[in-house]
């Protein structure tokens, strides 16, 4: 019996890989202190990955256009990139969302972003041999980085408090926008590099893409230690012993945690929905009424930055004011975007740059909103699984705005679209109200 039990001096049991991880979770179940010393440790290495995620993500969407264009010798589906990299985004947030929940964020968000970074080079090497299979199959593939930038937001908030939340999340998202900007300000310099290598110079930002994917894998896999959800998981289930005898108030809790993640995935797919569609459209109006491609740079550089840009203040907001107010903003902001878009002037930048800047400040309040109440509603044994879900269906609208602008637009006009869009975003209001009936039902159970 003896044998059995760990001694100072060492024994089987305590030379236990297991046996160690069980101990070291348990210093972390019984310290809050050390929850929070881990919660700022990995929101650090998530910032640091999402700086260099956010770099791959913008190479991939400046020429991935102008690349298939190229090798096809035609415009005509110069559109099947962007529908590749969001599919291949949608599949792959599926598989990180499971992989993330059995073996926990590190492997789930750095196995994404590898695999981008294969698809990055997949795409270097279609264009070195005029492959077009292999450009769109490899495009597919690098929609995972795609994925696993979007949902390494969520590994910041394994080990937030509830008041800390958006805030986590919003310093993710504002990470991206570095490598956002600096992304498409080096296409220049890339192309000029991979031409000196010999690789034709639209490939050259995928050079970037695929140095920056494979970076943002290893520093999750380097240094996303331990495990935030692993963490969060064994704390909740210690949590659960303690309380095991709350079992009827669960019950009750499971059934409206079930409906904040409809409330919160309705959110985040109406607000993509509307932003896809409108912003779509935006410079293809822009150049049929005489704008030069640098003032349609100039509007969708607002609009890139309002969506991102004030995320931190977002993110305090969310956790102060609440979830369901910031959607409720959201649905207001994307409704006067809409409505500006559709009345402004052709020829009015000024106009166009408030209206797409609205759009990406709408877009703005509602992901953060929408993403604080599915971790809010989630348990760390499911978080993962439903987090990837959720994501799946937010890439799909995406595509299903940007399909369905150009057929409104065809039908009626860029106002049309502007108007419906903005409309479109008024269903936040019967969401939200119901989300705070079950809320007060919560309340009184």
């Amino acid at each position: 019996m003896e044998e059995l039990i760990p001694s100072e001096r060492g024994s089987s049991v305590s030379h236990n890989p297991e046996y160690s991880k069980q101990v070291l979770l348990q210093t972390f179940i019984d310290s809050p202190e050390k929850q929070q010393g881990l919660y700022r440790r990995t929101l650090f290495v998530v910032v640091i990955s999402q700086i260099f995620g956010g770099a791959g993500l913008a190479a991939g969407i400046t020429v991935g256009a102008l690349l298939a264009q190229d090798m096809l010798g035609t415009d005509s589906y110069a559109g099947i990139p962007a529908a590749l990299l969001t599919l291949g985004s949608a599949g792959a947030a599926l598989l990180v969302g499971r992989l993330s929940q059995q073996f926990g964020r590190r492997i789930g968000l750095a196995g994404g972003f590898l695999t981008g970074g294969i698809g990055a080079i997949g795409v270097i090497i279609s264009a070195l041999t005029s492959n077009i299979f292999l450009l769109f199959a490899s495009l597919l593939i690098y929609g995972a980085g795609f994925a696993s930038n979007l949902q390494a937001r969520y590994a910041g908030t394994d080990l937030a408090k509830p008041t800390q939340r958006a805030t986590a999340v919003s310093i993710a998202m504002v990470s991206t926008t570095f490598g956002a900007v600096a992304g498409p300000n080096l296409v220049g310099v890339m192309g000029r590099f991979a031409t000196s290598i010999g690789v034709p110079a639209l490939a050259g930002p995928f050079i970037l893409g695929a140095a920056a994917f494979i970076l943002a894998g290893f520093v999750l896999l380097a240094f996303l230690r331990p495990d935030p959800l692993i963490v969060a998981n064994a704390i909740t289930k210690g949590q659960e012993v303690k309380k095991s005898n709350l079992l009827e108030k669960q019950s009750s809790k499971i059934e409206i945690n079930q409906r904040g993640i409809v409330v919160g995935a309705t959110i985040m797919v109406l607000t993509q929905i509307v932003m896809t569609s409108i912003m779509t459209m935006t410079p293809v109006y822009m150049k049929h009424h005489g704008h030069d491609l640098s003032e349609v740079g100039m509007v969708i550089g607002f609009h890139i930055g309002a969506m991102y840009l004030p995320s931190l203040v977002t993110g305090i907001l969310v956790d102060k004011i609440g979830r369901t107010a910031m959607a409720v903003a959201s649905g207001a902001t994307l409704l006067t975007a809409g409505i500006l878009a559709a009345s402004a002037p052709a020829d009015s930048m000024l106009t166009l740059i408030i209206a797409l800047s609205l759009l990406g400040l709408g877009w703005n309040f509602g992901l953060i909103s929408g993403t604080a109440l599915i971790i809010d509603s989630t348990d760390p044994s499911t978080r993962a699984k439903t987090q990837g879900t959720v994501d799946v269906l937010v890439a799909l609208a995406g595509a299903s705005g940007g399909a369905i602008s150009g057929m409104v637009v065809a039908q009626t006009s860029y106002a049309g679209l502007s108007f419906a869009g903005g409309f479109l975003s008024l269903l936040l209001i019967p969401v939200v109200i119901w989300s705070r009936s079950s809320q007060r039902m919560a309340d009184k159970s």
